[in-house]
């Protein structure tokens, strides 16, 4: 029997015990789905009157040393604080990117946390990491300060979206995880909701920062609630903690406790024979022809569905109307996609789920470009349909690259084509500040339909039994469905 197979015979599915766990990491990750979101707030394009003596009260006139910043929707941002226009504009893009070279360093520095010291440890530490560095950004008397802050900021984010997921998936049986993939999008979606709604009440930066992070202090308490990952534990060949921790999250969960220690015993030791295998390495990704086309192809999808939604996020900030209302609308119409990307795992082909959701939002935003400027309505609207379609690939693909790479290299696979989502993340501020509006929309729109286009070379995935070596998936077809 198996460690993932002897979890699930002890605790079960996804009981009550792992609905607490879940609930308790939904509410601690707010802070970090906020800072995920607020680039919009926060660093925002702003209107101004230059009251320079050679520039006649312009708008938006460039250069300006005196600029008059229009505070009727935000009073204070790091854009005014800094006066990030003109020559200045590219440390403002700057300022929105560095989030994302932080998420790659924290995962990467997170990762090797988790893996060396436990699941819990590294969790927690991401946790309560966002809210010492969110406050503190927001006493920078200096914008070099805000970005270095900036960044540790991006390191914490990317340790809590890999631990956090890490640790609720292990403390489920796998036959819940194709759902999980919707639940755990849950704090992000509510995050993105309550954001605008807390910023239209909190106009300064600073104050907002503040708000968003310092109310989670409680999660130092999370140490004495949530639990080390048992499947961590049989791993690491800690038999009497694993016992310890299974027999309190089967007690309650309602679960038998009769044979907890035989069963664990026997998964350390199949554990404990296999870990003299030799495991995959970044350079066997290039090795052999299938592998090498497949992590090409899929770190160039990745960075599609991280610079498109990226980018579509922060364009919605920049639209015509209420900054507030707009966001709003956009983060309550991501609700769907919890239900879209769980239908379209369960009935769909995984290449044409990802391929519909490109094309989809590739469309939208071409026509976007075509929609008179006083149809604010119908701009948002195809701006919205861009953003759930740029969001389902980004789903979907997690699935599809765990399924397309053979287990021997699958997290080197992953790792790699996560390096360069987190770079299309970096560079889509710098296409939305661009400055003229349909070159940036054909960007992202070209990157989504040859994202869609490359990803008709991957096999299909959808119910296969997954390979094991790089040998089986060079040697098989993987066009053939099993049942």
């Amino acid at each position: 029997m198996s460690a993932d197979d002897t979890i699930e015979t002890i605790i079960g599915r996804f009981g009550k015990y792992q609905t607490w766990i879940l609930f308790l990491i939904s509410i601690g990750r707010f802070p970090t789905e906020y800072q995920l979101s607020n680039v919009v707030f926060i660093v925002p394009s702003v209107e101004y009157v230059c009251m320079d003596e050679n520039a006649y009260n312009m708008t938006n006139h460039c250069p300006c040393e005196n600029p008059q910043y229009d505070q009727s929707s935000i009073v204070n941002s790091v854009t005014s604080t800094w006066n990030l226009i003109c020559d200045k504009n590219m440390l403002a893009s700057l300022a929105q990117s560095i989030l994302q070279v932080g998420i790659l360093v924290g995962s990467i520095i997170y990762g090797h946390v988790s893996d060396r010291y436990g699941r819990k440890f590294a969790s927690l530490l991401s946790l309560a990491s966002q809210v010492v560095f969110v406050p503190l950004s927001s006493l920078s008397s200096e914008l070099w300060m805000f970005i270095v802050l900036r960044f540790f900021i991006g390191t914490a984010t990317g340790g809590t979206i890999l631990c956090c997921y890490i640790i609720i998936v292990e403390l489920g049986g796998k036959s819940f995880r194709p759902y999980l993939t919707g639940f755990i999008e849950i704090p992000y979606i509510l995050g993105y909701i309550t954001l605008p709604i807390i910023a239209y009440y909190i106009r300064d930066w600073r104050q907002l920062q503040m708000v968003t992070s310092l109310p989670w202090i409680f999660v130092i308490f999370y140490y004495f609630l949530i639990p080390e990952s048992p499947r961590w534990l049989i791993t690491m060949g800690y038999n009497k903690k694993a016992v310890e921790v299974l027999t309190h999250m089967a007690k309650k969960n309602n679960m038998p406790t009769d044979n907890i220690k035989e069963l664990v015993d026997v998964a350390v030791m199949e554990t404990q024979s296999s870990r003299t295998k030799q495991y995959g390495s970044y350079l066997d990704l290039f090795k052999t022809p299938k592998i090498r086309a497949y992590s090409l192809i899929m770190a160039y999808v990745w960075m599609c569905c991280a610079h498109t939604f990226f980018g579509i996020n922060q364009y919605i900030g920049r639209l015509q109307g209420n900054i507030y209302l707009n966001v709003l609308v956009s983060s309550i119409s991501l609700f769907p996609v919890l239900i879209i990307v769980v239908l379209a795992s369960l009935y769909i082909k995984r290449k044409i789920a990802v391929v519909l959701s490109f094309v989809v939002s590739g469309l939208s935003l071409l026509l976007f470009i075509v929609i008179p400027s006083d149809m604010r309505a119908i701009e948002l609207t195809f701006a919205i349909v861009g953003q759930i379609g740029a969001r389902a690939a980004f789903i979907l693909v997690y699935l599809y690259a765990s399924e397309v790479f053979p287990t021997f290299v699958r997290n080197s696979a992953m790792g790699f084509a996560s390096v360069f989502a987190r770079f299309g993340g970096f560079i889509a501020p710098f296409v939305v500040n661009i400055g003229i509006e349909w070159v940036s929309i054909v960007i992202f729109s070209i990157l989504a339909f040859c994202a869609a286009f490359l990803c008709c070379f991957l096999p299909e995935t959808k119910d296969i039994v997954l390979l094991n070596t790089i040998d089986q998936t060079e040697k098989s077809k993987r066009h053939k469905i099993t049942t």
